[in-house]
């Protein structure tokens, strides 16, 4: 990839982060970050500015970088720089930025060579630069000075490693040339976190400053102590350079005049310098940009099929149209209407699995609720006792009765059926507040225009608080209906007869527990199962723990799990009641318990069996099973209790035998009738309140709403957007069009650029073995120029001498050893890098010594490549 390449590639990477920017959205297409890694003055930092191309960085001796430098380079028309902890301060004066990297540095780690983990944030804007970040650290280093800790090598390890063991990071192991390339603590880390060498680049500095004589022209050939990528030759300024004030474009044309005029280098210097690293870096951010776009195009493309239906609505929108408000008005008053039916009536499409609809919870207070509520307030036992005999009593008067008096049935069945007024009224009550609610959240689709939502919500609240006095009237009226005649021909009431008989047998003392007349034909049926936690046995064991309840007509059992196989008790339901358990401030558990009349032990060695539910709603619910089961709760209280106890004890527990059968022959008769009364009152408040109430204001959402807001307010008024909705179609629409945009940008990318593929791997365990037997290091052989004669072994089974590679350089042709034959000389076709990658081979044994090269070199030989 050359660097007009990446100059296309730049803008159009741009213009993808510039989109997304716009809408406030962070671009997922992430490039990557470039970290030099490399021992102290071996020329990082002056990599880092050629690459960047801007004089910035602290530079001298020693370890002058001593704290991570995280640079940020931002595309942009006016080129400044801003630091992190100089916020709102741009530096336009690039030696100005150096002074201040060194005073931060300072201002950290002191002056006495010190270092610190805190990285300098330093954000470059530039027209010149693409969006990445470069990370320049502190060099490797192993003997402390100054103020540095005794682990100073370790602590500098570990910072450059939290940096280079990101996937998305490109290494560059900078290592000079004039030190053993072998020992590289840079290779060596690189090799660490990137074991397959794929995002590791070799970079040799100092080519400049090697001994006379020698060079590294195998390791760049990626010959000797090879990289998977390969390494790249760089010449930096030295300090007179800087000193000088010598910029960094005459630098690198000096690097470049370097390379074309070195003996060793020139064959390769398309290959070496500072424009090569970027180009080859440049190749490495095509790459990575190339593999990310088809899951980006994806995620654009899946953005867009989520957003198209709206943006459809949005695309020919005129706010100011009447005819458009029109329609608006009349289709959301219609799917209000819609809407609201639905979670009324329930409906097949769209179902809800979070939460119950109104209609499920109005369900659940007609047939769980209010059935509950009569029965919790009905049942009294010893106070229905007392006032029965009370009656019986006042109604005798000072005389002594023979006969049951039926004033006193009459009495106590209209006092017990006024009591029905506060569970039906509580009822109508709950019902309100479900539509109320209802009616709420389907206004949520009208948001986009608050004053139609407020509208909707006033009328149709007016209207059911309308109803609601309506519907009570004709509650209490059912109720009032019941008093006014007790019907003792019912064909379910049991009788005068029958009522005495019941009395006159021996039975246990009647309790409310499961002595009910209303028990199911089959006391197997299986009323409800589902999870309890027995929490007060659990404590006892450590902790709670969660069973599966079965609960019968005659039983309650629990079971280890849902298979019902492992069976771990069965409780019977005679004689036990529920009451409930105050909620602890640990425990988010709704509790209740089960106890038994009779004072004895429930389960076990336990008095209570307490259950836990997730919810008060679970709580009723489960109440409403027991109901039905014949577990009645219980209403004494310690005050009542000790109340009865002090006002009629002794008249309730010293009736004569005469007066006690007739208040069980009373309470027979009441308990008949109550029943009868009960079955009427559960079947008909629910039916009144479904035509008073529910019915009536669908009827009005359907056929009256719509005229009504027509005459509360202008129709301009009603379908004024919010500004949220104004400004979140301006959004959908500017997005909308950034994703088609980005889109257009991808193909634009696939089309501007080409993926290079990876190198095939090389053998690099070099680096790791390197300490046990490090080869040599191609800096320290010393090649003799081509202008020295070569001598003589001194015995003819020495080893043979260096033979000079023929090159550019060289006047005359190589001269071979037998029995190698002679190399051909390369065609005008052939490149440079084909004519020095195939040296010819040279025997490790001469059958003879060599002849003697001529101190002058002859003419060149036509055709030989200059």
């Amino acid at each position: 990839m050359g660097n007009r390449e990446m100059e296309e590639l730049i803008p159009l990477v741009n213009r993808l982060q510039d989109a997304f920017s716009a809408l406030g959205q962070s671009c997922l297409l992430e490039l990557p970050q470039i970290a030099v890694v490399g021992g102290q003055s071996a020329g990082k930092s002056s990599v880092l500015e050629n690459f960047v191309g801007r004089d910035f960085l602290p530079r001298g001796s020693g370890i002058v970088t001593r704290r991570p430098l995280v640079l940020q380079l931002v595309t942009s028309k006016a080129e400044y720089a801003e630091f992190l902890h100089c916020k709102g301060k741009k530096f336009t004066d690039f030696d100005e930025v150096r002074h201040e990297i060194e005073a931060e540095t300072d201002r950290v780690t002191g002056m006495n060579k010190g270092i610190s983990s805190i990285p300098i944030n330093l954000r470059v804007y530039s027209p010149h630069v693409l969006n990445l970040t470069l990370i320049d650290l502190p060099g490797i280093t192993k003997v402390p000075v100054g103020d540095q800790p005794p682990d100073i090598e370790y602590q500098i390890r570990e910072m450059i490693m939290q940096f280079i063991m990101r996937e998305n990071c490109l290494i560059l192991a900078v290592t000079p040339a004039n030190t053993d390339l072998a020992n590289s603590d840079a290779l060596k880390l690189a090799k660490e976190v990137d074991p397959q060498g794929l995002r590791t680049i070799g970079v040799i500095t100092k080519l400049d400053l090697m001994d006379e004589g020698t060079d590294a022209r195998e390791v760049l050939e990626n010959k000797l102590l090879p990289l998977r990528r390969g390494y790249v030759g760089v010449v930096n300024r030295s300090q007179k350079d800087i000193d000088g004030k010598k910029d960094i474009k005459a630098a690198m044309l000096a690097e470049r005049k370097f390379f074309l005029s070195h003996p060793a280098y020139r064959h390769i210097a398309d290959r070496m310098g500072t424009p090569h690293l970027q180009k080859v870096l440049n190749q490495q951010l095509t790459n990575h940009i190339r593999d990310t776009l088809p899951n980006f195009r994806n995620k654009i493309q899946g953005q867009l099929l989520s957003i198209e239906h709206e943006v459809e609505a949005y695309r020919n929108f005129k706010p100011e149209d009447p005819t458009r408000k029109t329609k608006a008005l009349l289709q959301m008053v219609q799917q209000f209407a819609v809407d609201f039916e639905k979670r009324i009536e329930g409906s097949g499409d769209q179902v809800d699995t979070l939460e119950l609809s109104g209609g499920a919870k109005i369900n659940r207070i007609f047939h769980e609720r209010f059935p509950f509520e009569i029965v919790k307030m009905e049942f009294n036992e010893k106070e229905l006792r007392r006032e029965i005999s009370y009656a019986i009593k006042n109604i005798h008067g000072i005389r002594t009765g023979l006969f049951t008096p039926d004033m006193a049935f009459e009495a106590i069945v209209k006092k017990q059926i006024v009591k029905l007024k506060g569970p039906s009224l509580k009822s109508v009550d709950l019902v309100i507040q479900e539509l109320i609610n209802t009616v709420k959240k389907c206004t949520k689709k009208l948001a986009n225009f608050p004053r139609l939502c407020e509208e909707t919500e006033r009328i149709v609240a007016n209207h059911i608080r309308e109803r609601e006095g309506k519907t009570k009237d004709q509650v209490l009226l059912l109720i009032d209906i019941q008093v006014s005649y007790i019907n003792t021909n019912h064909e379910d009431f049991i009788g005068f007869a029958n009522a005495q008989q019941r009395s006159s047998q021996v039975h246990k003392k009647n309790t409310v527990g499961n002595q009910g007349t209303n028990l199911p034909p089959s006391r197997q049926i299986v009323i409800r199962k589902g999870w309890l936690t027995i929490s007060n046995i659990g404590i006892m064991k450590g902790g709670s723990k969660g069973y599966w309840f079965v609960l019968t007509a005659e039983s309650l059992s629990w079971y280890k799990d849902d298979e019902e196989k492992e069976k771990k008790y069965m409780l019977p339901l005679d004689n036990l009641k529920v009451r409930d358990v105050e909620k602890s401030f640990m425990s988010s558990k709704h509790i209740f318990a089960l106890f038994n009349t009779e004072q004895r032990n429930v389960y076990k060695d336990y008095r209570f069996l307490e259950l836990a539910c997730d919810s008060q709603e679970d709580v009723d619910s489960w109440k409403a099973s027991l109901l039905r089961a014949g577990v009645y709760p219980d209403k004494s209280l310690g005050n009542n209790k000790t109340e009865n106890d002090e006002n009629g004890q002794a008249e309730n527990f010293s009736m004569d035998p005469q007066l006690e059968r007739q208040v069980e022959t009373i309470r027979n008769l009441v308990d008949s009738y109550m029943s009868i009364i009960n079955k009427c009152i559960r079947d008909l408040i629910p039916k009144t309140i479904m035509h008073l109430m529910i019915n009536n204001v669908k009827d009005f959402i359907n056929s009256e709403l719509l005229a009504q807001l027509y005459s509360s307010e202008d129709q301009n008024t009603l379908m004024e957007e919010s500004a949220e909705q104004a400004q979140r179609r301006d959004e959908m629409l500017r997005m909308y069009q950034a994703l088609k945009e980005a889109l257009v940008i991808i193909g634009d990318i696939n089309t501007a650029t080409t993926f290079t593929p990876a190198p095939p791997p090389v053998d690099d365990s070099w680096i790791q073995h390197s300490r046990r037997s490090p080869p040599p290091s191609p800096t320290t052989q010393r090649r003799p120029t081509l202008s020295a004669p070569l001598t003589r072994p001194a015995s003819g089974r020495g080893p043979a001498p260096a033979i000079p590679s023929p090159g550019p350089h060289s006047g005359a042709p190589p001269v071979p050893f037998r029995p190698g034959p002679l190399p051909p000389f390369p065609s005008s076709s052939s490149s440079s890098s084909d004519w020095f990658g195939a040296p010819p081979q040279v025997p490790s044994r001469p059958t003879r010594a060599p002849p003697s090269v001529p101190r002058r070199p002859p003419p060149a030989v036509p055709g030989r490549p200059s």
